[in-house]
């Protein structure tokens, strides 16, 4: 995983943590804040990884029962062991390792970026996920007022909070910051929206994103 990629993570978490104005924070608020926000990530990987510890033993479960009831060993004497039989993929088996697969991927990046925080070569993300931070609110009042202005039809008040804190992140970046590729910026927003917000929430974001790109001429 990239750094920046877990630094951005990592602020959408912070952002999620702020349970007052912005601008009430200070840098050592922000830190704590950073702790807290490994903690989360770590917690919610160790349930995760619970999570898909009991769907891997339903699924071995699962398969067991259909190899002691398929055919061939239903006619073998019952002291015999079950041996082996051909298994169809069925699309129930094929959803749920399809899930064990997304539950794992989360899993792995909750817990590369609370490696990347604790290790001290790599502390380019929590400086970058508090230069995010700090863009934000030195210039909020600018930020949010770009995302109504493009948010057409939209009252900024009844827009979901994440998909605003995805939007302050990349807006941060693109006008403010400008130090990464606009397209690995949009591309890991759109990313976060698919990971924690609803199923409009990455056109709805992709939408607003792309206008503030061409209107400011960012390449």
């Amino acid at each position: 995983m990239q750094a920046r990629r877990a630094a951005r993570e990592l602020a959408f978490i912070l952002f999620s943590q702020f349970d007052k104005k912005i601008t009430n924070y200070s840098k050592e608020n922000l830190d704590d804040i950073i702790i807290k926000s490994v903690r989360i990530l770590s917690s919610s990987a160790n349930d995760e990884l619970k999570t898909s510890l009991g769907m891997l033993i339903d699924l071995r479960n699962k398969i067991d029962d259909y190899e002691a009831e398929h055919e061939i060993n239903l006619n073998r004497p019952l002291e015999a062991e079950n041996v082996p039989v051909p298994i169809v993929m069925t699309s129930e088996m094929a959803e749920k390792i399809d899930s064990l697969i997304d539950v794992a991927e989360k899993s792995i990046l909750a817990l590369e970026i609370a490696e990347f925080v604790t290790l001290e070569s790599q502390n380019e993300v929590k400086s970058y996920a508090i230069n995010i931070a700090e863009t934000f609110q030195q210039n909020h009042k600018e930020i949010d007022d770009t995302i109504q202005q493009y948010a057409t039809g939209w009252d900024f008040e009844r827009l979901v909070k994440m998909d605003k804190d995805i939007l302050r992140i990349a807006i941060a970046e693109l006008l403010y910051i400008k130090e990464a590729p606009m397209k690995v910026i949009v591309d890991e927003a759109l990313e976060l929206a698919k990971k924690y917000s609803t199923d409009d929430s990455a056109s709805f974001i992709n939408g607003i994103l792309a206008k503030i790109i061409v209107d400011n001429g960012i390449k």
